[in-house]
């Protein structure tokens, strides 16, 4: 034992008490603010279908049209791994597990639209009837894992028809059993914060009225306006929309084709992967980081049909701007169509299925403290679970696997992941 290093210090320990009692005030906004991801399970996809539309068997029609678009035009993997340009290591448990999820979970968000999409006559009867349907799938266990509506916007024009189908849409669900877990809601076309704080007192009354805890009904923000991105002051007006959902904000939806248009840009350049649409993106992702509000892109409106030919050049370019998304960590997206469901989770799978198990011998090898190649963060090793955690809750990795590969629990993994504030700022010192 060699001698034991004296310590010093100059400073009376009332400093560091000023010093805490003059910060007391950021560290309360700082949890307020940024409590950090929620811990919940995030959709990989969004899937808009029409009020008007809507039936009991929906999803599982989804759910089949994607299986006879794979009979049709990608019969095996062999097939499916030439059209996307899977590895072949890949290809077999791919395919397999993209059929397996078609059959079981084909939908993994589902948002009946009484808006941009919905064409009918009776909206009031429509909202009722999908309260109805939507409580009947989840006594039932057939529905999608998170399922809501997205109703008009709170323009003047629209808005005592967005206001009502909410809540007809709302009451229906309390006649029928109640608000269910998974229930999510999108406001659409959002220009001004204060669109969003009206939105919440519209909450609030419904809370109010039925008994329910405050702050129990959340809702997403879409974000399909050049107002939404930079006010009129040149400040980041989404940022201000975070703040004034008064925490009930769960999402930041982006709006592929309605923002290209306010911005001017042509037809047949409007895209997720445009120049305007990152920019608009990652205003939307800084914003959101830490709020634990999540960020989804926008879709493509190339539909999967017709000819093998077609569909194979839809199915690619679909693949390219998931595989594209999920890099950018834009881990949800829109669906507008059944075909584009196989290429949805084609990519995914293929993302997570890819890095596994370099994700899991670099959070092992962070955990055991070992030497490698690369010398890991704490803030890394908490990506590292997060990457581990989506690819397990959307079903392109098992949890045997993981287990295996990390020696982790999913209790240990939730940990890394979702650290509590100043955990890891003290692990790295």
């Amino acid at each position: 034992m060699g001698q034991q290093e004296k310590v010093s210090t100059s400073l009376a320990g009332a400093v560091s008490e000023e010093i805490s009692t003059s910060l007391a005030p950021v560290d309360a906004e700082l949890a307020r603010r940024y409590p950090g991801d929620p811990g919940t399970r995030q959709p990989v996809h969004t899937v808009y279908v029409p009020g008007d539309a809507f039936g009991a068997g929906t999803i599982r029609s989804w759910g089949d049209q994607a299986l006879a678009a794979l009979d049709e035009h990608a019969p095996d993997a062999a097939t499916l791994a030439r059209v996307l340009g899977l590895p072949d290591d890949l290809a077999e448990s791919v395919y397999t597990r993209v059929r397996a999820k078609l059959e079981r979970e084909p939908v993994e968000d589902l948002r009946v639209d009484f808006e941009d999409g919905y064409h009918g006559r009776d909206e009031d009867a429509d909202a009722a009837r999908a309260a109805r349907l939507v409580s009947e799938a989840y006594a039932r266990g057939t529905s999608a894992p998170y399922t809501g509506i997205r109703m008009k916007c709170m323009e003047a024009a629209v808005r005592d028809r967005g206001i009502r189908t909410t809540d007809v849409f709302l009451t229906g669900l309390m006649e029928h059993g109640g608000l269910p877990g998974g229930l999510v809601l999108t406001l659409p076309k959002v220009t001004y914060a204060e669109q969003v704080t009206a939105f919440v007192r519209l909450l609030e009354a419904f809370e109010k009225a039925h008994g329910l805890d405050a702050g129990r009904i959340g809702f997403e923000i879409q974000i399909e306006t050049s107002q939404a991105i930079l006010a009129a002051d040149g400040t980041a007006t989404v940022a201000r929309m975070i703040d004034a959902a008064e925490g009930r904000a769960t999402g930041l939806h982006y709006g592929t084709f309605d923002y290209s248009a306010c911005l001017g840009v042509s037809a047949a350049h409007q895209a997720s992967d445009h120049p305007a649409a990152d920019h608009a993106k990652a205003i939307m992702q800084v914003a959101a980081a830490g709020t634990g509000v999540r960020v989804s892109d926008g879709s493509t409106n190339v539909l999967p049909v017709g000819g093998t030919d077609h569909v194979h050049e839809a199915w690619r370019l679909h693949y390219g701007l998931t595989r594209r998304a999920l890099a950018r960590a834009y881990y949800q997206g829109w669906d507008m169509h059944p075909g584009h469901l196989p290429t949805r989770y084609a990519a995914v799978f293929a993302f997570y299925r890819e890095g596994m198990e370099a994700a899991a011998a670099r959070l092992a090898a962070y955990v055991a403290r070992t030497e490698g190649d690369i010398m890991d963060e704490p803030a890394t090793a908490k990506a590292l679970s997060g990457y581990l955690l989506r690819g397990l809750d959307c079903g392109a990795l098992d949890d045997a696997e993981v287990a295996r590969l990390t020696g982790l629990t999913r209790a240990e993994l939730d940990a890394f992941a979702r650290p509590r504030r100043g955990d890891l700022t003290a692990t790295a010192q």
